[in-house]
């Protein structure tokens, strides 16, 4: 079925917060205080940042660019945005985040985004298409793989739709299960992998047996038949399935602030 026919499903009241914003919410509530994030531009940023102003204040946010423990005042533009690095308690070289805290598994969490993503929670953020000729070239692999491979966790966030949530990734960029349980200890990758999948319909986690992605919560006025039929293959539904906490007039306001900046 095409995504746009499943639009009739959407909930007929429109709630006091966006599908983006309950997505960046609920990404931010995922951070723990005092973790070490690797943050990446766009909504991973957004999210670490709530988290800080939030329920984690002491947050630690690390940019591949080099700064650690950074405290901007608004979101940064890019990696390579100066009030990182302004208000970082450190700033490194690239070769240094990468050598000495993300491959080594000093990184707590690290922060992904996808073109495509499967149900091994594989990424995809390289072509479309065929990688000879694909119909649109991504914007590459960047540190994902790294990330993917050696944070001691990776949470990915992604709006769910058929174009994104697909049986089959056009190429793999970084590894989440590969092909099901064993893929990551057989290529020596040390990280935990993937713990969670946020998007604007719910939270997916990896079925702890078979490492599937399996729908676990759904967000508040969301049918969860809209996240069947926006997903690629059958997707998972696990039997106790919750209900993310709506956001909180302060979650909110604090977001609605950074984005406004």
């Amino acid at each position: 079925m095409a995504e746009d026919a499943v639009t009739s499903l959407q909930p007929s009241s429109s709630p006091a917060w966006t599908s983006a914003e309950m997505m960046t919410i609920e990404a931010a509530r995922a951070l723990r205080n005092g973790a070490r994030c690797f943050v990446g531009i766009g909504r991973p940023s957004a999210a670490a940042n709530l988290a800080r102003r939030t329920s984690a204040p002491d947050l630690v946010l690390i940019y591949e660019s080099g700064t650690i423990g950074a405290k901007p005042d608004r979101l940064p533009l890019s990696i390579g945005d100066g009030i990182l690095a302004e208000t970082a308690d450190s700033v490194v070289s690239v070769p240094e985040i990468f050598n000495y805290w993300l491959q080594p598994g000093r990184i707590d969490i690290g922060f992904l985004g996808a073109a495509q993503i499967d149900r091994f929670a594989n990424i995809n953020t390289t072509v479309i298409g065929d990688y000879a000729d694909p119909s649109v070239r991504l914007p590459g692999a960047g540190g994902a793989p790294e990330i993917a491979a050696s944070c001691r966790e990776v949470i990915v966030v992604v709006q769910q739709s058929l174009r994104t949530f697909v049986e089959r990734l056009d190429f793999i960029t970084s590894v989440g299960y590969g092909d099901g349980p064993g893929t990551r200890e057989r290529l020596g990758l040390t990280g935990r992998g993937p713990v969670r999948v946020i998007t604007d319909l719910g939270v997916l986690e990896p079925d702890p047996s078979s490492c599937e992605l399996t729908l676990t919560r759904i967000h508040p006025g969301v049918d969860p038949e809209i996240a069947l039929k926006r997903t690629g293959w059958p997707l998972r539904v696990a039997a106790d399935l919750g209900t993310t906490e709506p956001p909180s007039d302060t979650e909110l306001a604090v977001l609605r602030e950074l984005e406004a900046t």
